[in-house]
């Protein structure tokens, strides 16, 4: 077995732990006889006899109805979510004796020792003329849940071609993925999971292990068979947005906080809870889903869940319409008195409010214990009176409070987390994710920041005196706070909103955007001091960039001046503008001054113009609005958030950000960091990498490169050194600071691109580097006078007569020959492949040739031989086959009958052509398929003799699977 392969060290290490916890393998024959053919994924069998044994009230009949229905449903994720609400127990069937419809159990979620599970490989499932072959798929009651992609460890972009298999998938065999709720891939190093039709790479979940790395613990803990149940039944969330349906699975922090807050609600004796998840860490869906779980417990005895969020976040259109993820009998609280009366009326079920609308609530209005209170942004929301009213009017109730930002220093010891935090000492969480580590699991991203030029900045002095120094904003937790305290800082707004200094600003950052932010793809903020300053930044903007860029979102008063009127937008209008801004048009900048700095989530904005002082709480979740993952349709990922601070508040971070330094470890770095950072690695890569092409040019240095990397671990950590480069670059392009490093940069590239194409998959090249350097880079890049020392790519072309005399005879190295010859070959054969399968065993040849070339099995001038060998016959077999004018199916017979050795093979296309008209419909009638089966056994017999029968078989068998692929 090869160390780390995809099927010895990967697949069957999985099906071996998941055995050792309660899990059945089937065979993929077995599975395909439960499955009753190819184009079905349920095990039907094991599937109806769950059902009757789950449901003893329901006949056979009964249960055929439910697999009709569950074959019957669209191949989307309307249908998907169809699937899940019979996993759900949500779907009935009629049952004549009952003369009533009754809810269907698929799954027993209180006693997992009632149902079965298996788990199956190399399951083939044929859709149409797609075929696809899925490595693991896990069944619990004969229902499809969960598929796996297997990679090699050693492949190193082997997580990347799983998922773009997870992909393709989903467009080709869609039918498999109408019923399957979660997928994984791994390659033993990592194991990601995540919610069918949810193709977004930042959605991708990674279980962790605790300590050092153990594949068995991991494997074992996420397929444990209570975990599976519950992540299929409990942390899948169904969301509308915008009229689309989405979907999403929780990620194994929120899992964890999830199951806390439960528990905590559980305890008879603890009452009080905090939860700090860090901004952009997905903290609604984790108190949504803890809701909808005590809500459908029977434990809690019908109880009342009471979600009081920001006055912004109740706008939003999630918690306008909750029964998008599932939760029924919700009451949105649109007043003081409406709240109470539901508090006194004793309504069970989810209330959503404000805090603000317990101000004044007389004591007791409610004693019942199982009422729970999730407090949304709990570190502001209550702080002052409106905490004692809440917990005066329901003094039984358990009272979580949720938070995206940790605790600061000012607090230590007194209010809103010692409330919080008394049943959980001594460092007051009941569940902590940190900015740290969310960047690690790349939840969120690092935050890059720099200071304006000196002449933009306010003067030092005036900051201090006026916002700096007011002790009532230490630790300022709400930005209605922030403001008050600003009205009163005269000389320092006036400063801020001078309109040349205004229009200067205006004037930088349309230069900045253009350069920096635009060619990236992504969108910016301008946060201004106020109200007014919005609309001056407006009028400025307009000036230097086309007006349609920007678009102004502020609060709306009724004696508001002309100015500010024009930028007064209805909900519609507004919700017009946040929509357009997450996607990729305009408006591309966003002028804001309070709304939107709080639970609005746009994961393509990107930079942050700063122009409004703020500190603590306030900044923390103000420039959280930049740290949120995204990639674009070419698969370009963004690589951190930006903040250009104009007023000069990020001088001094202690100051700024009044936390315990562990708590906000990496959530900002200065671009000089970033600066001298890359001055290192360039460094490192001159004499790691750059000597490696001292002395050698063109072709030379191409064989250099190629030879030096055929190490993986050599060639791993070149394509590591080079990503953590390309992302410095992003940021900083095109800081004059680069330019002693242009060349060097532009030769990382083109090594890059020669390793990408010799070493990964064919369609790699300049369309890799295309795919993942922005515009911004490219132009960067254009003129570095690099073209003399390595070429940019190697000559990949498809193989024909003149093209492989043009390959062989060209003045390459041998070593850049054959691998010229090795991704063309490639390159023709994938292009080919589904019109001419006869083409299949050549790139089996192929890619085993180039596992031993890659082992060092084969060394160059071997390799070369054997290429130039497979290339003729790639030619030959085409050229034949256009001559002869054959059917696919019959040249495909007669092609391996020649390589078989049977003489005047051609004599017999006659009879081949008859047996697979005779057949027409083999391959999806199974009757049809044993008999044509027969009729070309019988057929090679007579050829080849009755004592090659198990020959025979194997290449009978061989040939309908090339056919069928």
């Amino acid at each position: 077995m090869e160390f780390g392969s995809e099927r010895g060290a990967v697949q069957n290490r999985i099906i071996k732990y998941c055995s050792d916890i309660g899990w059945e393998y089937l065979s993929p024959e077995e599975a395909l006889t439960y499955r009753n053919g190819e184009g079905n994924i349920l095990l039907r069998e094991i599937f109806i006899r769950q059902i009757l044994n789950l449901n003893p009230k329901l006949e056979y009949e009964n249960a055929e109805e439910v697999v009709r229905k569950l074959e019957r449903i669209p191949s989307n994720v309307e249908g998907n979510l169809t699937a899940w609400e019979y996993l759900k127990g949500l779907k009935q069937v009629f049952v004549q004796d009952e003369n009533r419809e009754i809810n269907v159990r698929l799954l027993d979620t209180e006693n997992f020792r009632n149902n079965v599970f298996h788990v199956t490989d190399e399951l083939k499932f044929v859709s149409g003329n797609k075929t696809n072959r899925y490595d693991l798929v896990f069944y619990v009651n004969g229902f499809p849940i969960l598929l796996i992609e297997t990679k090699a460890a050693y492949k190193i972009n082997g997580l990347s071609e799983a998922f773009e298999q997870i992909k393709r998938y989903h467009w080709e065999t869609p039918e498999a993925l109408s019923l399957l709720q979660l997928f994984s891939i791994t390659h033993l190093i990592d194991f990601y999971y995540s919610a069918t039709w949810n193709l977004s790479a930042k959605d991708l979940n990674r279980w962790k292990h605790k300590e050092e790395f153990d594949f068995e613990h991991l494997i074992k803990t996420f397929f444990d068979r209570k975990n599976i149940l519950k992540i299929v039944t409990d942390y899948i969330l169904f969301v509308k947005k915008d009229d689309r349906l989405s979907k999403v699975v929780l990620k194994p922090h929120q899992i964890r906080a999830v199951g806390k807050v439960v528990d905590r609600a559980r305890d008879r004796r603890k009452r009080r809870g905090l939860v700090w998840h860090t901004q952009g860490s997905g903290k609604t869906y984790t108190m949504i889903t803890a809701a909808k779980l005590i809500l459908e417990s029977p434990e809690f005895e019908n109880p009342t869940v009471i979600m009081l969020v920001d006055r912004n976040e109740l706008e939003q259109q999630l918690f306008n319409n909750l029964s998008s993820v599932g939760l029924e009998n919700v009451r949105v609280a649109m007043s003081k008195r409406d709240l109470k009366k539901l508090l006194i009326d004793d309504y069970r079920g989810l209330i959503v409010s404000t805090i603000h609308k317990f101000h004044l609530m007389p004591k007791d209005v409610n004693r019942r214990r199982n009422i729970f209170v999730f407090i949304d942004e709990a570190h502001r929301t209550t702080e002052g009176d409106l905490g004692t009213y809440l917990m005066a009017a329901l003094p039984n109730a358990t009272i979580i409070g949720f938070t995206g930002t940790p605790r600061d220093k000012t607090k230590h010891g007194k209010g809103t987390f010692v409330t919080f935090g008394i049943d959980d000492p001594p460092y007051g969480y009941l569940d902590k994710y940190s900015i740290l580590e969310s960047i690690e699991d790349g939840t969120t991203l690092k935050i890059n920041y720099t200071l304006a030029e000196n002449s933009l900045l306010p003067s030092k002095e005036v900051l201090e005196r006026e916002f700096l120094n007011l002790k009532e904003i230490e630790g300022v937790s709400d930005i209605e706070t922030l403001n008050r305290a600003l009205s009163k800082a005269t000389t320092l707004k006036n400063l801020l909103k001078n309109r040349e200094r205004i229009d200067r600003i205006a004037q930088f950052i349309s230069k900045h955007f253009r350069e920096n932010v635009e060619p990236m793809g992504y969108k910016a903020f301008i946060v201004a001091v106020d109200r007014e300053a919005c609309a001056i930044y407006k009028e400025a903007l307009d000036r230097y960039l086309s007006p349609e860029y920007s678009e102004v979102v502020i609060s709306k008063n009724h004696n508001d001046p002309p100015e500010l009127k024009r930028y007064h937008h209805t909900e519609e209008e507004e919700r017009l503008i946040r929509r357009r801004f997450k996607e990729e048009e305009t408006p591309k900048i966003l002028i804001v001054t309070e709304k939107l700095l709080t639970g609005f989530d746009a994961p393509i904005l990107y930079a942050m113009y700063l122009d409004k002082p703020m500190r603590d709480h306030v900044l923390l979740q103000a420039i959280a609005r930049v740290n949120r993952p995204y990639e674009d349709e070419n698969g370009r990922k963004k690589p951190a958030g930006l903040i250009v601070d104009f007023v000069g508040i990020l001088d001094n971070l202690e100051r700024a950000l009044s936390f315990d330094s562990s708590d906000i470890e990496g959530v900002l770095t200065d671009l000089e960091v970033l600066k001298g950072h890359l001055k290192d690695l360039m460094e490192e890569g001159r004499v790691e990498y750059l000597s490696i092409l001292k002395g050698k040019r063109g072709d030379k240095a191409v064989e250099e490169v190629l030879n030096v990397f055929r190490d993986q671990e050599k060639r791993h950590k070149f394509y590591q050194f080079f990503n953590e480069l390309k992302a410095i670059y992003e940021i900083l392009t095109p800081d004059p600071f680069l330019r002693p490093y242009i060349e060097d940069f532009a030769l990382y590239t083109r090594i890059y691109s020669i390793l990408k194409q010799a070493y990964e998959s064919v369609d790699v090249g300049k369309k890799i580097l295309e795919r993942e350097l922005s515009e911004k880079i490219k132009e960067l890049i254009k003129g570095a006078p690099v073209n003399a020392t390595i070429k940019e790519e190697l000559e990949i072309v498809e193989i024909d007569e003149n093209t492989l005399k043009k390959l062989l005879s060209s003045k390459a190295t041998d070593t850049e020959k054959v691998f010229n010859l090795l991704k063309s070959a490639e390159l023709t054969i994938n292009r080919n492949l589904e019109k001419e399968p006869y083409l299949i065993p050549l790139a089996e040849r192929l890619e085993e040739l180039t596992r031993e070339y890659h082992n060092r099995q084969k060394n160059t001038k071997e390799m070369l031989n054997e290429l130039k060998e497979l290339s003729e016959e790639i030619v030959r077999v085409r050229k034949e086959m256009r001559a002869l004018g054959l059917s696919v199916e019959t040249f495909t017979v007669y092609w391996i009958l020649k390589k078989m050795g049977v003489e005047r093979a051609l004599d017999f296309k006659d009879k081949i052509e008859e047996i697979f008209n005779e057949h027409k419909l083999w391959k999806v009638n199974k009757s049809e398929g044993r008999k044509l089966k027969i009729e070309l056994t019988k057929l090679f017999l007579n050829l080849l003799g009755s004592e090659r029968i198990r020959e025979v078989t194997e290449t009978v068998n061989k040939i309908l699977e090339i056919l069928r692929k």
